[in-house]
């Protein structure tokens, strides 16, 4: 398959996942008071479609583009497969603030958990920093450091949950990540992020593509290693955190939906990024249409979907892994 066509394949299937996802649900609509209703045709499901799903859809589709290209960026800039916001504790901080609002503030307004979740975010980006300099911020120190990091954070959020029981269904719903009760605000406060970033991001692929030959060939190349590591990270860092302040703890789309687009586009970043962002949009609007139709009228929040849907496609690269030669 070439490039441009896995592209092209690609987006179609985020459109017909996005119209899927607008008709399914605790109540079918047809495709024509689908349309009616974006259209701003007065019928009896306007409300459900126009107020509910649609806003739905697009968060899943923008929080997709966030999480697979900051993971892009972080299996590039730390040369490990295996990377994603979860191991440089981006989630984990997130996580830990979210959880800390919901706790300790459960009147606040409904604006400061996504906004505490992002100050998370970036509260243990700052923390990696501090304690990677003497490191010079190698791709080992970044991964083991990370790694640390979000395990403190996780413990804080775990202490959180035990010594409030009472309030603790609110908070395993962010964690688990989910798509439930999204409305235009969520998409107002993510658009303008993901329109500006995702462009950045594409510009800079060049770098990205110099990273995957190592240090010594970046410095020879005249590239400061310390100097772009840091800017990279600082772009990967606000994809997932704005990305996981709408829509939770998932942390499984910036891990498989690099790999899935690596195995099809190759590691040329310039194909790899937007094919990476539209399979995570792809993965989060899939999971969001088995979450909400596998046990109606209840939800499986979409973050749990995800790790069901990546889980069989790790196994599979772990049994081809073996059965190469050695």
């Amino acid at each position: 398959m070439s490039k441009t066509v896995a592209l092209i394949v690609a987006f179609v299937l985020m459109l017909v996942l996005a119209v899927v996802s607008l008709r399914l649900g605790a109540v079918p609509v047809s495709f024509q008071d689908v349309w009616s209703s974006i259209l701003h045709e007065n019928n009896k499901y306007f409300f459900i479609i126009y107020e509910v799903r649609l806003p739905r859809v697009l968060v899943a589709i923008l929080a997709g583009f966030g999480l697979a290209v900051g993971g892009v960026i972080l299996q590039s800039v730390v040369r490990n497969p295996l990377a994603s916001p979860d191991v440089i504790g981006i989630t984990k901080g997130a996580g830990l603030a979210a959880s800390a609002v919901i706790f300790l503030f459960p009147k606040a307004p409904g604006y400061f958990l996504p906004i505490a979740a992002f100050i998370g975010a970036f509260a243990a980006f700052g923390i990696l920093l501090l304690l990677s300099k003497r490191l010079t911020m190698t791709p080992a120190s970044l991964a083991l450091i990370g790694i640390a990091i979000g395990a403190v954070f996780q413990a804080g959020t775990q202490y959180l949950i035990v010594m409030h029981p009472t309030d603790i269904n609110m908070a395993l719903l962010w964690l688990a990540g989910s798509l439930w009760s999204k409305r235009w605000d969520a998409v107002y406060s993510l658009l303008p992020w993901i329109a500006v970033l995702l462009p950045v991001v594409w510009l800079n692929y060049s770098k990205l593509n110099v990273f995957q030959l190592g240090d010594e060939t970046t410095t020879s190349l005249g590239l400061s290693i310390v100097r772009q590591r840091f800017w990279l990270l600082l772009l990967a860092v606000a994809l997932a955190g704005i990305s996981v302040s709408a829509v939770g703890a998932i942390g499984f789309i910036g891990l498989i939906a690099p790999h899935i687009a690596r195995s099809i586009v190759g590691a040329r970043h310039q194909w790899l990024i937007p094919l990476a962002a539209l399979i995570g949009a792809d993965l989060m609007l899939l999971g969001d249409c088995l979450g909400r139709i596998l046990i109606i009228p209840r939800e499986i929040p979409v973050g749990i979907m995800t790790a069901v849907i990546g889980a069989p496609y790790f196994v599979y690269l772990l049994r081809k892994a073996r059965s190469k030669p050695a």
